[in-house]
């Protein structure tokens, strides 16, 4: 028998030690929460995409009642982005999540479909993209959204 190991490194950082590139985009996901409709869940999510020119998109979760109609907020910002810049890669994004009055005081991960529409971001412009997920008590920063989502499939194995 064979082991495969799979480890991931996160860098755990407060806003503080973010640069101030960083920080901006965690601020603007913070606010990005403010224009979530989530009626049904009283989960806000707000995200925030930063492209290669510098540019920040930005975007929130949108529910349904007619449940999984809706769109979370990290793929809201990026079709955003990708919708008024399609030549501009993206470097960056930060999530943030706010229910119950407060943010949460650990970060939130984005769901599968968020990793694989990002994942196939990094493969199309051939780049990772730094994510950072906003906690309370800390900010999680990984390098690639390759990290998050290991055993992937990008689309080369239909080659």
């Amino acid at each position: 028998m064979k082991e495969l190991q799979i480890r991931l490194s996160v860098s755990i950082l407060s806003l503080d030690e973010l640069t101030a590139e960083e920080r901006e985009l965690v601020l603007k996901a913070k606010e990005m929460t403010k224009s979530s409709y989530s009626p049904y869940s009283h989960f806000s999510v707000g995200a925030a995409i930063r492209l290669a020119d510098g540019s920040i998109y930005a975007g929130s979760n949108q529910e349904n009642a007619a449940f999984p109609v809706g769109l979370c907020a990290e793929r809201s910002a990026f079709f955003y982005a990708q919708a008024n810049a399609p030549e501009q890669a993206p470097v960056a994004i930060a999530i943030a999540a706010f229910t119950g009055g407060a943010f949460l005081a650990k970060p939130i991960s984005p769901c599968g479909a968020c990793r694989q529409a990002l994942l196939e971001a990094e493969t199309r412009y051939g780049q990772p993209i730094k994510v950072m997920l906003y906690g309370e008590e800390g900010i999680y920063v990984v390098d690639s959204f390759r990290d998050l989502l290991p055993l992937t499939f990008d689309g080369s194995e239909m080659e």
